[in-house]
């Protein structure tokens, strides 16, 4: 089967949909494409912050985001012994020290204004298999697999919106520089306790990170940091001694982590690294997001730096210049910033343990 549009968005997570939305709206023939079956698949990296409420503000999507369910966080603690001995409060013209979406809010959120648009098609389970280039070397289409068919989509422009393990970016040999930060990270999500503030509260664990992030619906993500490459070795011993760590740093927690984390099972590893690439992209083809610049959980940064992308890259692209799009001026109106980014990242993970220096006992 064959499709034709101008624009081929793979990936259609925060920044694919948002891109997809906003030159939709501009009147470009969009087809977005997901290898997942439904939209808002697990996410751990679900906080926007000012730059990234403001995007979603200045396109007029916050409100039906909120409408559906987000979590402002009212205060960041940092805690030892047991208790809170600072907290941060957010400035009054924010309101706020993140916002907790999860992931399918804010997807529905964003393509629940498509429902209209003749010029978009959103096609979920279908994995790109094959780059087209025409004699030139210029990327012109994709050929994938949809619900186990084989179907051909030809575009005058082809984003790599998908992810930190870019099929795109494979597909167009483009090189990634990776780096590593010395930590593996472990997510694991419990329920609230009764009356539990929407809050993120750190503590310093074997001189290693240990954070909580409220999200909506009642429940907290727990995120700790453990030195990197550790976990084969660490789930081979009882998991009571770990989380014992966490409740003497949490007391309030101990009933919901012993009811909720009984094995190493309730937790889900992520390996941690940045990346970046020289090249953004090429003739026909374009790279956004963790797809060209992967960044750590630290700050929460990635969510944000992907739709802030796609705010830019839409503003480029439209029906008269999509034929004369160069990848280079979106690179360099955007890398700056995530070069920025990916250091302000750097710089608070090596001074996070300096806000407990006078804790020490």
């Amino acid at each position: 089967m064959n499709f034709q549009a101008d624009v081929c968005i793979v990936g259609a997570g925060p920044s694919g949909a948002l891109l997809a939305y906003l030159l939709a709206k501009k009147g470009l023939s969009v087809i977005l494409l997901e290898q997942s079956s439904a939209l808002g698949q697990a996410f751990r990296g679900e906080h926007l912050n000012e730059e990234g409420e403001t995007v979603l503000k200045n396109h007029h999507l916050f409100e039906a985001i909120e409408a559906l369910g987000l979590l402002r966080m009212e205060k960041l603690e940092y805690y030892a012994k047991g208790e809170a001995f600072k907290t941060i409060f957010p400035d009054a013209s924010v309101g706020h020290l993140g916002i907790h979406v999860p992931q399918a809010h804010l997807l529905k959120g964003i393509l629940q204004h498509t429902a209209h648009f003749q010029n978009f098609k959103c096609f979920l389970n279908t994995k790109v298999t094959t780059l087209k280039t025409d004699s030139l070397g210029r990327y012109v289409g994709v050929i994938a697999t949809k619900d186990e068919e084989t179907i051909e989509i030809k575009s005058q422009l082809i984003i790599g919106a998908d992810g930190r393990y870019s099929t795109i970016r494979k597909r167009a040999h483009i090189a990634i520089q990776k780096h590593k930060h010395g930590f593996d990270l472990l997510w694991a999500k419990i329920p609230a306790p009764q009356d539990w503030e929407p809050a993120i509260k750190m503590a310093l664990i074997n001189d290693m990170q240990l954070s909580l992030f409220s999200q909506t619906g009642g429940y907290i993500q727990i995120g700790w940091n453990i030195k990197q490459g550790d976990f084969p070795e660490l789930r081979k011993q009882a998991i009571t001694p770990f989380i014992s760590q966490l409740i003497k740093a949490f007391p309030e927690l101990e009933e919901t982590v012993t009811h909720h984390i009984r094995s190493w099972q309730d937790f889900v590893l992520l390996d941690v690294f940045s990346s970046h690439c020289d090249c953004w992209g090429t003739q026909g083809l374009v790279l956004l997001g963790d797809a060209v610049h992967t960044m750590t959980p630290t700050g929460a940064f990635g969510l944000n730096s992907a739709l802030k992308d796609a705010d830019c890259l839409a503003s480029l692209i439209n029906e008269d210049s999509i034929k004369q799009f160069n990848v280079r001026d979106f690179q360099q109106l955007r890398e700056q910033a995530i070069e920025e980014v990916l250091a302000q990242q750097i710089e608070k993970e090596q001074t996070f343990a300096f806000h407990f220096i006078d804790q020490a006992s």
